[in-house]
């Protein structure tokens, strides 16, 4: 009797995590994952189909979102990581009140860590147009601005260089120059990835910025806030013994898989060239 009644408990906890992006953002977010929650399973699903987000119509992202929560939970994935800022401020809330009782952790920009750092009292957040756009974003703001005046600059057309199979340093740089400099310009001590695409060039960034601009990302956060809603849900994978790293994550893309392998390992290295790409039709 006791035997039957904690089967479904272990079956439970060690099934995977569902993680979705527009591309290959949310895999500086998995990379996070894999190494704070080392015993987890993951299916990631890049939704290069419809990529950019960031520059469609709200109602079309919200629709994406729905669409993808609804196959990763007809996946039996025991939680959804959105790792993606652009799709967490447009259709969170809406997952969230469709998969009531499923943990669902979205994708902010670090406005509350940046305030605290920030020295001059200005924090530059470098998005997506409609995560700058979105009311989420704004509220997000305003939460901390009396903490720090917040500066946000849209970046149109980086998502696209970064989906690159090789990313071009060079028209990268030569795009974020007049941005980063307009921020500095405002007295910007600290920038915000408020993109998990950006965190793929951040040493740019860091470059045109310079040593006294600390630049943050948010992968780590998202990580930790995971491994809350599993202890709290009781579905943290007690494993003990690591699994090697092509079995730990299934990948699934709306776009070409053999494109996609290859961003995948030019981002994340040679470990993943053997890495199975499914084509995924949603």
């Amino acid at each position: 009797m006791d035997k039957k009644l904690h089967t479904p408990a272990i079956a439970v906890s060690t099934q995977h995590v569902g993680v979705f992006d527009s591309g290959v953002g949310g895999l500086s977010v998995l990379k996070a994952l894999l190494n704070y929650l080392p015993f987890e399973r993951f299916e990631y699903v890049a939704d290069e189909r419809y990529l950019p987000y960031g520059d469609k119509p709200q109602h079309e992202i919200t629709d994406r979102v729905l669409t993808l929560s609804n196959w990763l939970r007809n996946q039996e994935c025991k939680a959804m990581v959105m790792a993606c800022n652009t799709a967490t401020a447009a259709g969170a809330n809406q997952a969230r009140a469709i998969h009531a009782n499923w943990p669902i952790v979205g994708i902010e920009p670090a406005v509350k860590p940046a305030s605290m750092l920030t020295k001059t009292g200005v924090v530059g957040i470098l998005a997506t147009t409609n995560t700058v756009a979105s009311e989420r974003f704004k509220a997000l703001v305003e939460r901390f601005d009396p903490m720090a005046k917040v500066i946000a600059h849209p970046c149109p057309g980086l998502v696209e260089l970064i989906e690159q199979s090789l990313i071009p340093e060079s028209a990268i740089e030569n795009l974020l120059k007049p941005v980063v400099a307009e921020l500095l310009h405002k007295q910007a001590d600290v920038i915000v990835l408020g993109c998990t695409h950006y965190p793929f060039v951040s040493h740019l960034i860091s470059k045109l910025a310079g040593p006294g601009v600390a630049v943050i990302e948010t992968g780590l956060p998202v990580a930790k806030q995971l491994k809350t809603r599993l202890e709290g849900e009781n579905l943290l994978n007690p494993g003990t013994e690591n699994l090697p790293l092509l079995e730990r994550v299934s990948f699934f893309t709306t776009g070409q898989p053999e494109a996609f392998k290859t961003k995948l390992v030019n981002l994340l290295g040679v470990d993943w060239r053997d890495a199975k790409v499914q084509q995924l039709k949603v």
